[in-house]
């Protein structure tokens, strides 16, 4: 298992030398490596088995420094750079050479963001180089929200888990993209689409893609159990609940024995639920149950984000 602790010149020591982490972040645990550092940014890929053609999130703690990776922010980039970084946003810009091809799948651009960890922040700025740094879990798998999620999966294959706490967010970032001066949401997540539309006006989504993605998390099939997961628009009581685990809005089932459901906000707030999604995700997934099934959550403010993940946890069950 790897060691975990919370000491910032351990977790550089490794990076400098090429080696993995895994770090805090507000959204989620990133699998961290120098993003200039081709080798280390293989060993990303070889770790999570991710496939190559998944381009990966590059991560900064300062504009100047966001500025030396791409070669421009557009007008609308900049304001939302502005209004939201340090944050759950990422960019799609134009890359600068710096920054090598296997970090961007080949693509002209790069996914970019400043993430509001305070822990992650100060590793940032001790280092002079950006961290590629997706989720720190087996491709396909959910997403850690604490370091001991991280250990149970890859720990044996990283040398530090950089623990800062569980994860605020719990939902990955939201990312954008600009194509002939109008704004694409490429991923939706922890940022609301109408928070983005208050700052640059009306957005475009764009659909998921199964082979060929123009920014991470785009794939059909993604943030999945290893038990089958249905989609449920209400779930219902069921005769044998015992092989079954449910993933809940608001409330509880009647007649079902709560050892095997997870309520995601008995409140309806939003951000609960979304900060408990994949731990509650990855509880149901470990209890002797057969399958898992879960509910839609309403479509508002990260509702829409909640509801991507679970529709692609879910994908190749239907």
């Amino acid at each position: 298992m790897a060691i975990t602790g919370d000491d910032i010149n351990i977790a550089k020591s490794f990076l400098v030398k090429g080696e993995l982490v895994a770090i805090p972040t507000e959204t989620v645990y990133g699998l961290a490596g120098n993003a200039l550092n081709e080798k280390a940014v293989l060993s990303i890929f070889e770790v999570k088995n991710r496939p190559a053609f998944d381009p990966l999130i590059i991560h900064t703690d300062s504009l100047e420094k966001a500025n030396q990776y791409v070669l421009k922010f557009s007008e609308k980039a900049k304001l939302l750079a502005d209004h939201f970084w340090p944050g759950p946003l990422t960019l799609l810009l134009p890359k600068n050479q710096i920054i090598p091809d296997l970090v961007t799948s080949g693509l002209d651009t790069v996914a970019i963001r400043i993430p509001k960890h305070p822990v992650l922040l100060e590793l940032l700025a001790s280092i002079d180089f950006p961290l590629a740094a997706p989720s720190a879990n087996p491709f396909g798998y959910i997403s850690p929200t604490r370091a001991d999620h991280v250990n149970a999966q890859l720990g044996d294959q990283i040398p530090y888990i950089l623990d800062g706490g569980e994860c605020e967010l719990g939902l990955e970032s939201t990312i954008v993209g600009f194509e002939n001066g109008e704004a694409i949401i490429y991923r939706l997540g922890g940022l609301e689409v109408e928070k983005i539309q208050d700052v640059i006006g009306p957005v475009i989504l764009m659909p998921h893609s199964s082979s060929d993605p123009k920014a991470p998390g785009m794939l059909k099939s993604h943030y999945a159990p290893r038990k089958p997961l249905f989609l449920e628009r209400k779930a219902v009581n069921i005769e044998s609940p015992g092989t079954t685990g449910y993933l809940l809005f608001n409330e509880y089932l009647d007649h079902v024995d709560r050892r095997y459901q997870r309520v995601l906000s008995p409140t309806g707030d939003m951000k609960e639920a979304a900060h408990n999604l994949f731990a509650f995700l990855r509880e149901l997934d470990n209890m002797p149950v057969d399958s898992i099934i879960a509910e839609w959550v309403p479509m508002n403010g990260l509702g829409p984000a909640i509801n991507d993940r679970l529709q692609r946890a879910s994908y190749l069950k239907k």
